[in-house]
């Protein structure tokens, strides 16, 4: 019992390290605090990508330059409105009740993101999730029940996909 506390501990803390890098890279290039509301992101988001429109700049080498940081600034508006607390808060119920009444169809894991796929068709990423936590999930005798205690309640999620279910009659 010890033991498993201590793992759970140190999957906690390298979640948060894994985790807060990508995060912190995101607010860094955004220049907000954790604080910001989804109404500031879009206003600093429209700001970055005003000034680093490719078609500001007329010199080939620049120009390249400049998508490469429209990309990282799309990217990271992206990111950062998925896992915002507002957006959380706003899908909620119907995170929960994804979570509650779906079983987990299929599932992929690569580097430290773990993507749950439920029987409703709706998809979603886990941040900061271990070799060992997938590993568990996998030799768990009932995944979907793992994945509900030992995931969905810990790490920090976004919704990647909603596709509707086709159900076969």
């Amino acid at each position: 019992m010890y033991l498993g506390t201590i793992n759970w501990l140190w999957c906690f803390y390298y979640f948060k390290i894994v985790t807060m890098k990508r995060i912190t890279e995101f607010r860094k290039l955004y220049n907000s605090e954790r604080g910001t509301t989804l109404a500031e992101l879009k206003n600093t988001y429209r700001k970055l990508v005003k000034e680093y429109h490719p078609d500001k700049f007329q010199e080939e080498e620049k120009k390249k330059e400049a998508e490469e940081q429209s990309k990282k600034i799309i990217e990271g508006y992206h990111f950062l409105v998925s896992i915002s607390p507002e957006t959380a808060l706003a899908n909620k119920d119907k995170y929960v009740e994804s979570i509650s009444n779906n079983l987990v169809i299929d599932f992929q894991h690569k580097g430290q993101v773990l993507r749950l796929d439920f029987s409703d068709g709706n998809s979603y990423e886990y941040f900061g999730v271990s070799r060992d936590v997938y590993l568990k999930l996998c030799q768990s005798d009932i995944q979907t029940r793992f994945a509900r205690r030992k995931i969905c309640e810990v790490f920090t999620y976004r919704m990647v996909t909603q596709q509707p279910v086709v159900n076969s009659k």
